[in-house]
């Protein structure tokens, strides 16, 4: 998405499952909205865990990212998530680096 549209667009981000004319999804009820939001919260937990952080989600509109030492910081949606993951780390993260992945697909 261009940064014009994200501009313009509705406060939901562009990639979150919503009910609009036009638009396929199976996610039309706010139920099931919530369900694929806390899907994604797993699978990004999956990955973030690795770097000693986890998320979960604030209220269905806004995530929290928090460390094991207790730092956090409110994301306001998952294409922020890594900007912000590496600001709370102080490094650079790369969630698909090969041996990251391996450890991953390996884990049950």
């Amino acid at each position: 998405m261009c940064a014009l549209c994200g501009v313009l667009g509705a406060s939901e981000h562009w990639a979150d499952a919503h009910a609009r004319p036009g638009a396929f999804t199976r996610n039309t009820g706010p139920l099931e909205r919530r369900r694929e939001r806390a899907r994604r919260v797993t699978a990004a937990n999956r990955v973030l865990g690795a770097f000693g952080m986890v998320l979960s989600d604030w209220q269905g509109s806004a995530f929290l990212l928090a460390t094991r030492t207790g730092k956090t910081v409110l994301v306001g949606d998952l294409g922020h998530l890594w900007v912000s993951a590496e600001a709370l780390a102080g490094r650079a993260l790369d969630p698909l680096d090969p041996a990251l992945l391996q450890r991953l697909e390996a884990a049950p």
